[in-house]
């Protein structure tokens, strides 16, 4: 898992990415292509 400063256009880089909210730090799954995962902060 990789960590950002910024998360939106890691978002942008698969339509299957999710970003979601957990125990105050903002992640970005995707179910299709684990390699997506990252967190910030």
């Amino acid at each position: 898992m990789k960590i950002y400063s910024s998360l939106k256009s890691k978002k942008n880089r698969d339509k299957d990415c999710q970003i979601v909210r957990r125990k105050g730090r903002v992640y970005v799954i995707n179910k299709k292509n684990p390699k997506m995962k990252a967190r910030q902060g």
